[in-house]
């Protein structure tokens, strides 16, 4: 498949669109069609129990156009997401297709519309083949008996509109993420979908995987497909996005041309105030070595050495495979060492498990908080108070007083924004989850803290208040390490930086203040 590279066309000029400072572009602006909005929200409102989640929503997507929705989490991106697909019902305002105004009765209602929703969490089944989850629900099955070489058949031809070579026998457990996610684009097409929805699409996917799938994204939209682009990387939503819409406190504020826009704009828009810096690094006094390792093995890790001083946040760098996580899982006893050893405060430390890292005062926040972080359907106090239950009891007894003013004591400290101690943590935004994850290690006093992606999927302003926490661990004595794919977050936050390759340090930076993101780069491959 052949495309274009992006170029960024002069802003056109605006007119306002109604009561939110929304800009209407001349037909045709941006490849879009010249016909009335693939979809048209109009003064969206939907509330649950306690909570206005919109407030005002409207928006339109064109055909021929990659439409961008930004916000922080809590804004109302998910619920109107939700809205659009059927899922939820809106208490007031209208929805029109085409410019008819529609009710659409629920998700599978959407699809027959021509919508079609990609989300972060993909949804195919794991044992079934590519073609398999291609077809599931729709099988091809004239008098009774699945026609597996018609789907076969079906399945290259709308892989080859994404112009990708992928094997329809393939199983979904085997793809990579980047994969999975051309399954569900290409299932979107065999639904003869529309306007598609991707919520987050490159947050688990590297460089050149977002350039790939950005390209797809291009040739879509030449092809008269809808786009409405959902993301919290703002660089990816001004190169890739026609046009942009902010979100806050569930209304949105305007539309403008992505051409028109600034990142710091955009941030200030979503926040609602102007932040002095995206990383607010301050610099802690470092002392002597808290953590050490020597020649640990063990998985993807050949042999690291590193050592992390109190005050000091260690960035580690490398490409997706490098063994950073594996390493992560190391220190933390998740994983057993094959060889190599440990000292804390210069004390030997044997980990056979993360009970005795937790003992010790080692702890991680995973890279994946839903999956292995926290158990979402629990509340956010019983998540808080899993580790900690010997801090509160006496000859077996739980004494919830003592559990509750704890974590109404890091509620506070740390801005957690929770409903309430029994508010289930699947609730949270992702920047709370995080929140409530330190919240239960400081509880432990840990003295060494392992961020391993600590500000993926979440919003901007969360990111600003996870930075300013780390500086706080800092200041606190806390030797921290901070796993990130984000280069510029690698620059920005760490004292020291060291760069994985093939499982072994390929280098280290010292003056981080100078260095750049192609030096690590360069470190990173090798």
């Amino acid at each position: 498949m052949t495309t274009r590279p992006p170029t960024r066309r002069p802003p056109p000029a605006a007119e306002p669109e109604g009561s939110g400072g929304a800009t209407r572009l001349p037909p045709g602006a941006g490849g879009a069609s010249a016909g009335p909005p693939l979809l048209a929200l109009r003064g969206i409102v939907k509330s649950f129990p306690g909570v206005k989640a919109i407030r005002r929503a409207d928006l339109d997507v064109r055909a021929g156009e990659i439409h961008a929705l930004v916000g922080e989490n809590g804004a109302g991106k998910s619920t109107l997401i939700k809205v659009v697909t059927g899922a939820h019902a809106p208490d007031a305002g209208a929805i029109l297709l085409e410019g008819v105004e529609a009710k659409i009765a629920g998700p599978q209602d959407a699809q027959r519309r021509g919508i079609a929703a990609i989300y972060q969490e993909f949804t195919l089944v794991p044992a079934l083949s590519v073609r398999e989850n291609l077809f599931l629900g729709r099988e091809s099955a004239p008098g009774g008996w699945i026609d597996a070489r018609a789907e076969r058949r079906a399945a290259l031809g709308v892989i080859g509109r994404l112009g990708v070579l992928l094997d329809p026998d393939a199983r979904a457990r085997d793809l990579t993420v980047a994969q999975q996610q051309l399954v569900e684009t290409a299932r979107a097409l065999l639904a003869d979908a529309r306007l598609l929805i991707m919520d987050e699409p490159t947050a688990a996917l590297t460089p050149r995987e977002v350039e790939r799938l950005f390209a797809i994204l291009r040739e879509l939209r030449a092809r008269g497909h809808g786009l409405l682009f959902i993301s919290h990387r703002l660089d990816e939503v001004l190169e890739i996005a026609d046009r942009v819409t902010v979100m806050r406190d569930g209304v949105t504020l305007g539309t403008r041309s992505a051409g028109e826009l600034t990142r710091e704009a955009l941030i200030e828009q979503m926040v609602g105030r102007a932040l002095d810096q995206e990383f607010p690094k301050a610099r802690a006094p470092i002392g002597e070595p808290l953590f050490v390792a020597r020649d640990l093995r063990g998985g993807r890790v050949r042999g690291v050495s590193l050592e992390i001083r109190g005050g000091e946040v260690l960035g580690l760098a490398g490409l997706v495979g490098a063994g950073r996580t594996d390493l992560a899982r190391l220190i933390f006893g998740a994983d057993r060492p094959e060889g190599g050893t440990m000292l804390l405060a210069g004390r030997p430390l044997e980990i056979r498990s993360p009970r005795d890292a937790i003992r010790r005062g080692i702890c991680l926040l995973t890279e994946d908080r839903k999956a292995q972080g926290l158990i979402l359907k629990l509340s956010a106090g019983d998540n808080f108070a899993l580790p900690n239950l010997d801090h509160w009891s006496r000859r077996g007894w739980i004494r919830p007083r003592q559990e509750g003013l704890a974590f109404a004591r890091y509620v506070e400290s740390l801005r957690i924004r929770v409903s309430d101690p029994r508010q289930r943590a699947e609730h949270l935004s992702g920047g709370n989850q995080q929140k409530l994850l330190v919240a239960r290690w400081l509880e432990r006093d840990a003295r060494v803290i392992i961020f391993d992606e600590p500000t993926r999927g979440i919003d901007v302003g969360a990111k600003y208040e996870m930075y300013l926490l780390i500086n706080e661990l800092a200041a606190r004595g806390k030797a921290i390490l901070m796993i990130s794919s984000e280069l510029p977050e690698i620059l920005g936050m760490s004292d020291r930086v060291l760069v994985m390759h093939d499982g072994r340090i390929a280098g280290e930076v010292r003056d981080v203040a100078r260095a750049t993101q192609e030096q690590l780069l360069a470190l990173a491959v090798g």
